[in-house]
């Protein structure tokens, strides 16, 4: 099998004493650094067609790039090494304090969603957003099943029919065991080989799971189009002791040379579990249920509400491309940092329009279901949920699944619901499925 190389310009003749004359030629030299390092950290394949200084060739300025970016003050080693001892290294991307600001005052401790939306309504959200990211991270992996056919599997307990589903299932279940009670709990090598077997139940031999790889599982990581290795994960030996340290590192009782904030943590977490590769299956989805479990763990309880393997998935090549550009430039780590950074940010200011336009949608509407009808946060809900997607149901099960309450609560107000009018029933095997009828239109259409 033949390696993938990202393409690399020769800069070994360049003329570095002539690059530095060169940059006092250069009317604002600032300006051409910035475009390069925002709003993206560029790699030369990207840079190549770049504006560039006018006296220098693309080749010089990306030399000049390597030189700056390498002796930057900035500049931290990790502790991830390489298979050859060499530290990965990074730098503070481009208004990285106003991201960590931001971060920390809205997204921890007490969040600000509180004071816009009801606790029923975080539950929902925070529900809805533990399937978004099952789904999308299990899609990531190849898991090959739509996210409505999945969505209504998870709601409706449906046993999953292939393996696709059963990856779903199995990453449901792990964030949700997350969420709820392995979040404060420290990591340790007996757990991390539990986690990796709950991702992989009924998907890989019981002989694979829960327990590290070996040098003779020959494992790689492919590119499925034209099968080159993308990355060849280090030797069981070195495995076993790096693992021990990535474990004390995700426990705090190792520590960076200098104060790394949560978040970039959690990005170097992810990262590691990627490198290291330490199991047969489930390394991506492992490595995406750490970084929420890092998180969760030091009270950034809002990525609950956060499923970045949804944004991710919209552009796997970007994702793929960040591990690579950190591993063969030069063990940069500030490709992935500055890619997940990228993606925070856009499943935040996402999830922040997706609330506005929910508590919009909801204000007429909610004011007629309560005066008129007295309906609860769980059955509007529901009526706008069966109005949007008027040809799907809804049964006992999945409304207790999706609004966490017990079969009776969920009976109640699909029962009062049917009295109102706005429900009908049809039993389909030996479920009771809740369809809308024509007054749920009229109720959103007043």
């Amino acid at each position: 099998m033949v390696k993938y190389r990202l393409e690399k310009p020769d800069i070994s003749k360049v003329d570095i004493n002539d690059l530095f004359d060169k940059i006092t030629e250069v009317e604002d030299f600032d300006k051409y650094l910035l475009k390069i390092s925002s709003p993206k950290y560029l790699y030369w394949d990207k840079i190549k067609h770049q504006e560039k200084p006018p006296n220098m060739t693309s080749v010089e300025f990306w030399a000049l790039i390597k030189i700056l970016r390498k002796n930057s003050f900035n500049r931290i080693n990790s502790l991830i090494t390489t298979k050859k001892g060499n530290h990965f290294s990074w730098q503070p991307v481009v208004d990285a304090e106003s991201f960590y600001h931001e971060v920390t005052q809205q997204y921890s401790g007490n969040f600000k969603l509180s004071n816009v939306v009801t606790e029923k309504q975080k539950q929902f959200y925070m529900s809805n957003s533990v399937m978004e990211e099952a789904i999308a991270s299990s899609q990531l992996e190849g898991a090959a099943t739509t996210r409505k056919v999945a969505k209504k599997m998870i709601r409706e307990k449906r046993k999953p029919k292939n393996k696709s589903e059963q990856m779903i299932i199995n990453n449901y279940k792990t964030i949700l065991y997350i969420e709820q009670e392995f979040k404060k709990s420290e990591l340790t090598l007996e757990n991390l080989c539990e986690l990796q077997s709950m991702l992989t139940v009924k998907t890989l031999d019981d002989s694979e799971r829960g327990r590290l790889r070996k040098n003779t599982d020959e494992i790689y990581v492919v590119n499925e189009s034209d099968g080159k290795i993308l990355h060849e994960p280090p030797k069981e030996e070195f495995l076993q002791k790096e693992i021990i340290k990535l474990i004390n590192y995700a426990n705090d009782k190792i520590r960076d040379s200098r104060f790394v904030h949560p978040v970039t943590k959690a990005i170097l977490i992810h990262f590691w579990i990627g490198y290291l590769h330490p199991f047969c299956d489930g390394n991506g989805r492992l490595a995406r249920a750490l970084f929420y479990w890092y998180l969760l763990k030091h009270d950034y309880w809002a990525f609950s509400y956060l499923p970045l393997s949804r944004i991710i998935k919209e552009a796997p090549v970007q994702y793929r491309n960040a591990y690579i550009y950190s591993e063969q430039d030069d063990n940069d780590l500030t490709y992935f940092i500055d890619y997940n950074i990228r993606k925070i940010k856009q499943a935040i200011n996402e999830f922040e329009e997706y609330v506005e336009r929910k508590q919009a949608l909801n204000r007429k509407m909610n004011a007629i279901a309560h005066s008129s009808y007295n309906l609860n946060e769980r059955q509007i809900y529901l009526l706008r949920y069966l109005y949007k997607t008027s040809e799907e149901s809804t049964t006992i099960n999945t409304h207790s699944t999706i609004n966490v309450v017990s079969r009776m609560t969920a009976r109640k107000d699909l029962v009062e619901l049917k009295e109102y009018g706005f429900l009908t029933t049809k039993k389909i095997g030996k479920y009771v499925h809740y369809y809308a009828t024509e007054k749920v239109n009229e109720l959103f259409e007043q």
